[in-house]
């Protein structure tokens, strides 16, 4: 699958520090056709700036979206996904620019999607880790979230909450991205949710989720309540989903 024209979502907001190594790392992979879009939350580190002039430095592999203000996860991966399902993409991945996603996972990814319409980097399957330095609570609570949305929406897989995906472009043509409601960390559960009520496939590829090394991390209490929540809702909104 390393000849399949790919191309990876990055949401940044204030990344001005990991943005320009991460493409260095995705661009020496060994992948024939990989493309990367940058959805910009109009950063206040000068994250968009530097998207631009890297832009000039790979010439038809980088582009960039720029957006009035930090208007959420969701949203971004929905823009991104719906401006790349114009092209020609053959694959459409998401991934974080914090490194916690490793850039070279990528082309296991890639070699997934053989068998599956949905190949997942995952913390939870065998030889899948979180980094040790996490507090103990964290971990806890990570490993809790996945067990109760998984519970609840009788999902298949184990890792419920990543964010490392790599779509096969039927897969994600079909998904009615317009349903879409969640707009913080829960927007991963529900599109595997309605991955998973259309009948998708999964492979879920282990990987270590490493803790961010440089800048600040996003998540808040605000946004682990809402996931919390959001998982009831998800039933409800999605109960006639076929």
């Amino acid at each position: 699958m390393s000849n399949l024209k790919i191309s990876i979502v990055i949401p940044t907001y204030n990344e001005a520090e990991n943005l320009p190594r991460l493409l260095k790392e995705l661009f020496e992979l060994p992948l024939e056709d990989l493309h990367v879009l940058v959805i910009d939350d109009n950063s206040r580190d000068g994250t968009g700036r530097i998207a631009e002039e890297l832009r000039k430095e790979y010439p038809g592999k980088l582009a960039v979206i720029h957006r009035a203000g930090k208007l959420g996860l969701g949203s971004a991966y929905i823009a991104g996904f719906t401006h790349l399902l114009e092209g020609d993409s053959q694959a459409i991945g998401q991934m974080d620019a914090d490194f916690s996603h490793q850039p070279e996972k990528v082309v296991q990814l890639a070699a997934a999607l053989r068998d599956c319409q949905v190949a997942i980097g995952s913390r939870y399957v065998p030889g899948g880790a979180l980094d040790p330095n996490w507090p103990y609570w964290r971990r806890l609570l990570s490993s809790f979230g996945n067990l109760y949305a998984r519970s609840i929406l009788r999902l298949p897989i184990r890792d419920t909450t990543g964010g490392f995906r790599l779509w096969r472009r039927e897969a994600l043509a079909a998904m009615p991205l317009e349903r879409v409601r969640s707009n913080g960390y829960i927007f991963q559960v529900e599109m595997a949710y309605i991955a998973h009520k259309l009948g998708f496939s999964f492979k879920e590829v282990p990987i270590f989720f490493a803790e961010r090394q440089w800048g600040q991390s996003k998540m808040s209490l605000r946004i682990q309540l809402e996931a919390a929540l959001r998982v009831w809702a998800l039933l409800w909104q999605h109960r006639n989903l076929r």
